[in-house]
């Protein structure tokens, strides 16, 4: 519960809508703490550059003795060789070449064996696949080389065999090599042709005994490192990945040793392997690709360094993004889910955001992740997404603009009463309506004309407010749903339009009407309730017939006594001087009943400070328009005010705002017709407005307007709903009220 209450209390807009803010601008980078950390692949890379060192001086040296025995013995001492030297020579050669023909294709046959399960290892196989590019192919692991031989000619065996191969090879080498070395019968030395022939064996011999001694200590530190220290099981669990995707890493770094540079391998980490896979067009190495790319994502000790490196690659973004509208089952559903959720988690970086939104069709991808009734996770991994895209507003235009995405997420929205009340209903339901809610709220708060797009589009479709009204209706224990839906509503409701939609969207006004008056006893339902407050005085502005409902809901008087709440009295305030405002002359019976609330206002207006004192002061003038200066002198003096005390009061604050404030940019506004009506209506008030130097006020009011305080609302920096009166017109009234007197 007390997380439930921090994200209401924090989920609202830090900003009220009664006043300008600027856009959220992005973070100042932070120095990466992630790369200190030793990645568990350095072992490995590490083991196949050694490897690689002895593999490569074994096969220098072997290269070297065979070319030694073709060119120098068989090519220039074949008939001086005994019997003896020419077949273990012989011999020698045809091992040298059965273990290089071993070589090249064990490590082909390792990375099959690499992904060969223990349950298809007996399996002879003929199932095909239907690839990436619409070909129907073999799986490379299916393969059977013969006819119902499919367990011998298996990869993981073949592999086996052919390590075994070479290392009989290697053993025989080392057995004739020192027995031709001990015994050193290479016949009699009978004239020049064999004066240099036991040299030339002896280095020979020499030569083929350090290749295959270096190629067994190279298999002996090989079996030592995987089998006895279970090299690729420690990496394995310090990563938390399977022992496939390991061990097909392993191999293909060392190829990368055996195959060019010893110093290719090296540069190889799990990231770059798996970056690899992803865009290859096999299933199987698409599946590991994408299965090691979420687990290094989602591990928080190496997540900043993957995601870093996965948005610096637009190839791997692409590929993600392309994943996300595959929709067969199988492998394809497996991949498709890793991949939003590795999409997901690039996403909380805004540069990566940029990146996705930039791909081709990354909209529309994130758009077929979203299937109304349905509960499967897509839903919230493409909401998820689509959030941390509409913090920018080229991606919220995108959004809007993407065909029928717009009435997916506002569908989603949609909960039951049946769902709202049931206290064992699926989180995962819950979520996916918090979810697109979220996502709701962020398309409509967009400031300027694209904001002002989508809260038209999005009020257009006839499901918004209503879903919205079940959740308020019904949600009485999800208050932070209930709090998204009033954000949404109280953003709606910046657009002229949209105010008359909600407002004759059955039982609304009077929902929030409810919330607004509802006790709160914690500060997230007072948050509510605020929020509640914040969009009423929204729909009623310049609204006659949201402020008849308000009339018509009897809820004048406690309103009234919100006045001393000191949750709703901000909000109170507004309300009623709007229901004044805007109520109409048909109405001015039912309004009358306001002006009792004058002595409250009176007294709240000496205390109040930036925006409580502005709406209380704008309350004040709208309730002095059904006064006369009798009534209102008696108001004062029931308030225990004096007129003077009033006045300086309201000289104070325009020497407190000498300039335009973002916090209270009407402030200036509502003293200024304020003093205008105190003015016109007692005479007196001009000789104390007189001796407290407000005509200099003015005048430095005048010089100081600016369009802050031009408008009502406002949409991040942008103005909307203009005030009737501009602020330089009504200085000049007020100077006209004081030279008149002079």
């Amino acid at each position: 519960m007390l997380d439930i209450a921090r994200l209401l209390v924090h989920s609202g807009s830090e900003h009220s809508v009664f006043a300008p803010h600027p856009d959220p601008s992005d973070p100042t980078p932070t120095a990466r703490n992630g790369s200190s950390i030793e990645a568990p692949e350095k072992k490995l890379t590490l083991f196949a550059f050694r490897l690689g060192i002895l593999e490569k001086l074994a096969s220098g040296l072997g290269t070297l003795a065979f070319v030694w025995a073709t060119v120098v013995l068989l090519g220039g001492f074949a008939s001086a060789l005994v019997t003896k030297d020419f077949v273990i020579v012989t011999v020698l050669l045809v091992t040298e070449s059965t273990r290089i023909f071993g070589r090249s294709h064990e490590l082909e046959w390792q990375h099959q064996a690499a992904w060969t399960t223990p349950e298809g290892a007996g399996r002879s196989s003929f199932r095909v696949v239907e690839d990436v590019d619409g070909r129907r192919t073999w799986r490379s692991r299916d393969v059977p080389l013969l006819p119902f031989a499919g367990w011998i000619f298996v990869s993981k065996h073949l592999s086996r065999g052919l390590s075994w191969l070479q290392l009989s090879s290697a053993l025989a080498c080392v057995v004739f090599s020192l027995i031709r070395l001990i015994e050193q019968d290479y016949g009699e030395v009978v004239g020049r042709d064999r004066r240099n022939l036991s040299p030339a064996l002896n280095l020979f011999y020499g030569l083929a005994l350090a290749e295959a001694l270096i190629f067994l200590l190279e298999k002996a530190y090989w079996s030592w490192r995987i089998s006895f220290c279970k090299l690729l099981e420690k990496v394995s669990r310090e990563c938390d990945l399977g022992e496939v995707s390991i061990r097909r890493f392993f191999y293909d770094t060392y190829s990368k040793c055996i195959e060019g540079s010893v110093f290719d391998g090296l540069k190889m980490n799990l990231v770059t392997f798996a970056k690899e896979l992803l865009v290859s067009e096999l299933r199987d190495e698409q599946l590991i690709g994408v299965r090691v790319l979420h687990k290094l994502a989602t591990i928080d000790r190496f997540s900043l360094d993957t995601l870093r490196k996965i948005g610096s690659s637009t190839r791997t973004i692409e590929r993600l993004v392309e994943m996300l509208n595959w929709k067969n089952m199988g492998e394809e559903e497996e991949i498709r889910m890793r991949a939003a959720e590795i999409v997901s988690k690039l996403a909380e970086k805004r540069r990566n955001v940029l990146r996705v939104a930039a791909i081709p069709g990354a909209v529309e991808a994130l758009s077929s992740l979203l299937v109304v009734d349905d509960t499967s996770d897509f839903n919230l991994l493409g909401l998820s997404i689509l959030e941390k895209l509409a913090s920018d507003h080229e991606d919220c235009w995108k959004i809007g603009n993407t065909r029928d995405l717009l009435p997916k997420i506002i569908d989603l929205t949609s909960a039951s009463e049946t769902l709202l009340r049931n206290d064992h209903a699926a989180d995962s339901q819950i979520r996916t309506v918090m979810s697109s809610l979220q996502v709701l709220k962020k398309l409509v708060s967009t400031t300027g004309y694209i904001g002002q797009i989508l809260r038209q589009e999005v009020s257009e479709i006839v499901f918004t407010v209503s879903n919205i009204r079940e959740i308020l209706q019904h949600g009485e224990s999800h208050m932070v749903l209930q709090k998204l839906g009033i954000e949404i509503l109280k953003s709606l409701a910046m657009d002229e339009s949209a105010r008359e939609q909600i407002g004759s969207t059955g039982g609304v006004i009077k929902l929030l009407l409810s919330i607004f008056f509802e006790p709160g006893f914690t500060e997230a339902e007072n948050s509510l309730r605020d929020e509640a407050g914040e969009a009423l005085a929204l729909l009623t502005l310049e609204s006659r017939k949201n402020c008849d409902r308000i009339l018509k809901a009897k809820e004048v008087n406690r309103l009234m006594e919100a006045l001393t709440d000191a949750v709703l009295q901000i909000n109170a305030s507004r309300i009623l001087r709007n229901l004044c405002a805007y109520g109409g002359a048909e109405c001015s019976r039912r309004l009358s009943r306001i002006t009792a609330a004058m002595p409250t206002v009176l007294k709240v207006i000496m205390e109040a400070k930036e925006r409580l004192l502005e709406a209380s002061i704008g309350l004040t003038t709208e309730i002095c328009k059904f006064l006369d200066p009798d009534e209102f002198a008696e108001f004062l003096k029931k308030a225990g005010i004096e007129e003077a005390d009033l006045v300086v009061k309201l000289v104070q604050v325009l020497k407190e705002y000498r300039y335009p404030e973002l916090r209270v940019p009407g402030v200036r506004r509502v003293v200024i017709e304020q003093a205008i009506w105190m003015m016109r209506s007692n005479r007196d008030s001009i000789q104390l407005f007189e001796q407290l130097e407000m005509e200099r006020l003015l005048e430095a009011v005048a010089e100081t307007t600016s369009e802050l305080e031009c408008f009502h609302i406002f949409s991040g920096g942008v103005g909307l709903s203009r005030h009737s009166k501009t602020l330089s017109s009504l200085v000049e009234t007020a100077l006209h009220l004081l030279a008149a007197e002079d």
